[in-house]
């Protein structure tokens, strides 16, 4: 869950909602500074898919107490998260075995970068199991669809980027995307807020201009328990937040 301040309210954005604007940024991808995604179908199935593991999450999240709003996708403990995250390959097997493997190694590239702080001995042994499970199940899927280990990490790069973007949308919290893989090996991305637009410097999609969109719920005011929240979430109004990036050099 990603909450999006929205004057008096706040507009709560699922999990899988994000992943699905993450999806929009792969399929455009593509020029002569950044390559397309390859293999491209599954690539752009594992951006779109990365965040299926919340999805149940997202439909009766906890409520934070402090907030009186649902707990964002960052409030959660690291073992919340590992569960979530060791689900997501598990369900898009029943897809396409290449996006399982991406997604299974954007979990752990997600451990590898944001390790968790002082963790207790149970944070340390469901740590120990998520990378002992994890590591079977991309070599089993490696194996099996002839994935190298170039295309396994470039593409672990391109997802956790799609993912970073979506979320710096999603939050309205523009920023660098850092290690993104180019023609020329990884660079940063400045995406930048220019008002009625985004742009994103160097320019790394297809065309001059594309609109991406996501949907979320529109919450207002706070909440003591979690079946006020809940019942919120279902018959709250449906907000669709679109954003356009543009070219900076095509202004």
């Amino acid at each position: 869950m990603v909450l999006r301040e929205a004057g008096d309210a706040v507009v709560a954005v699922g999990q899988a909602s994000h992943a699905w604007l993450s999806g929009q940024l792969a399929r455009a991808w593509g020029n002569d500074a950044f390559p397309r995604p390859e293999p491209y179908e599954p690539v752009c199935l594992a951006a779109e898919q990365h965040d299926i593991g919340w999805i149940d999450w997202d439909r009766a999240p906890e409520l934070n107490p402090d907030t009186g709003l649902p707990r964002q996708f960052f409030e959660l403990p690291r073992v919340q998260h590992l569960a979530l995250w060791t689900e997501a390959p598990r369900r898009l097997l029943s897809q396409s075995r290449w996006a399982a493997l991406l997604v299974s190694l954007h979990g752990t590239g997600l451990l590898d970068r944001f390790p968790p702080r002082n963790p207790d001995p149970e944070t340390q042994r469901a740590v120990a199991e998520y990378r002992a499970d994890q590591s079977l199940l991309q070599e089993r899927l490696a194996a099996a669809v002839g994935a190298t280990e170039e295309q396994m990490r470039r593409n672990q790069a391109l997802i956790a980027a799609w993912d970073d973007m979506s979320l710096s949308l999603c939050q309205a919290q523009p920023r660098p995307i850092r290690g993104v893989p180019s023609a020329d090996g990884p660079v940063d991305i400045l995406l930048a807020d220019r008002g009625d637009h985004h742009t994103l410097e160097p320019w790394p999609l297809a065309s001059d201009e594309l609109t991406v969109r996501c949907e979320g719920v529109r919450l207002e005011g706070r909440f003591e328990d979690e079946a006020a929240l809940h019942a919120a979430l279902r018959e709250g109004p449906t907000v669709t937040l679109t954003f356009t990036l543009r070219r900076p050099d095509a202004l």
